[in-house]
This record gives structure tokens, sequence and C-alpha cells, in this order.
């Protein structure tokens, strides 16, 4: 049998292994999951997770540390690549977290704050800020990720920061919370979420198995 290795890229950050067993759980028999830092292991990966959690800054530093930040660039344009919370924001030109920081510039735009003191709901229900719970997201057009999930389907959040894409025509999903912005960005051999996908029950797990069946082939 031949194997297939999908990698999740280990740089420091948190919820690495909660995410590796998501995508072994969905996974074929075939395809072996490794978490690594090793930028000639993730080289050679069929397909290649991003997961993160944390702060922008110390994601950069560690990349630069271990030597990932070209193999990163290089996977997320020549293989299936699925980014993840600050694997998405990191995919970015810059970020505002940690008073400015420059992101892997793989998508032109930038990442923003939620304002430290949201205004409520209409219902003046208070929103809080990092937006954490589940959210609705609506597609904004067709993905093979995508396929099966309805548009409107509940992801879970955890985040103070959001993408804002230069270019709209990268937006495959968008969520509303304060007010509407880019919860899952697409392109050629990248889909990246703002949500957790491991952590979004059926849906996330049917993200995750689109994932693991994708050529990467833009449409």
């Amino acid at each position: 049998m031949c194997m297939s290795t999908i990698a999740v890229i280990d740089y420091g950050g948190s919820n690495l292994r909660s995410v590796a067993k998501a995508v072994e759980t969905v996974a074929d028999a075939r395809d072996r999951v490794i978490v690594t830092e090793d930028a000639a292991a993730i080289a050679r990966a069929a397909r290649v997770v991003f997961p993160g959690q944390g702060a922008i800054g110390t994601c950069m530093q560690r990349l630069r540390e271990a030597g990932l930040v070209d193999v990163v660039r290089q996977a997320a344009r020549s293989r299936p690549f699925l980014g993840i919370c600050l694997g998405l924001q990191s995919l970015m030109t810059d970020s505002d977290e940690d008073g400015g920081t420059d992101c892997l510039d793989i998508f032109p735009g930038g990442v923003r704050r939620f304002p430290l003191e949201p205004p409520p709901a209409a219902d003046g229900t208070p929103r809080k800020v990092p937006h954490m719970g589940w959210n609705e997201v609506a597609w904004t057009g067709p993905h093979p990720l995508i396929s099966g999930i309805t548009s409107g389907a509940r992801f879970y959040f955890v985040h103070s920061y959001y993408v804002v894409p230069a270019d709209d025509a990268v937006t495959i999903g968008q969520t509303s919370y304060i007010g509407t912005f880019t919860s899952a960005l697409a392109a050629d051999f990248v889909f990246a979420t703002q949500f957790h996908p491991e952590k979004s029950s059926q849906a996330g797990l049917s993200l995750l198995r689109n994932f693991v069946a994708w050529d990467g082939a833009p449409d």
C-alpha cells in the first residue's frame, strides 16, 4: 500500500494534537498524519495543515527560528494546504497584532482587531472580544472543501483578530459578528478558515474529510 503523508505543522503552538486527531478520524487508511517541525518532512508531504492559536508575533518568530517560512510558502503554492485560525492570519501581508507584524504575504491584505469595546447587538445583547463560540458561516461560492456543508452551517470560533483580504474574490466564507468578516479564504491550493474545524462537530469533520480527498487542483 502506497502511503500518503499529511503534515500538521508544529511551530510550537497549542492545539496541534487535537487537529491531528481530527484529521486522523477522517483520513483514509493510506494516509499517515504526522505532527512535525521538520522542513524536509513538510516539503515531502502530499498535504499540509497549518493550525494555530496564540499571538501572530510569536508564531512568525518561531517559523523563522525553525527555518519554516520558505517551506510553508512553497507548500501553500504547490499542494493541498489547509490553514486554521492563526494559520489563516499568517497567510496575509501583515497583522496589527503585537504592535504590527509582518506575515507570510501569500495573500495581499491585513489582519485587524475587533473593537476593544464593541457596541451591543441590535437586541441589546452585549458583544465581547474575543469572538468565542459557535457562529454561522455563509459560503460565497462553491469549493470542493465545502461540498455537502450547508451555507449557514455553524462552526466554532475563538479570535480577537480577523483577516481583510485585498481581493474580495478569495473570500469563500463570511460570518457576522460586530460586522461581517472573512471567515474562510480559498485560492488555488489553499483553503483557510478563521474557525476551528476540529472543534466544529460534524460540519468541521465534513470539511476535514473533503480536504483529505481534495487534490488541490484549482477549479
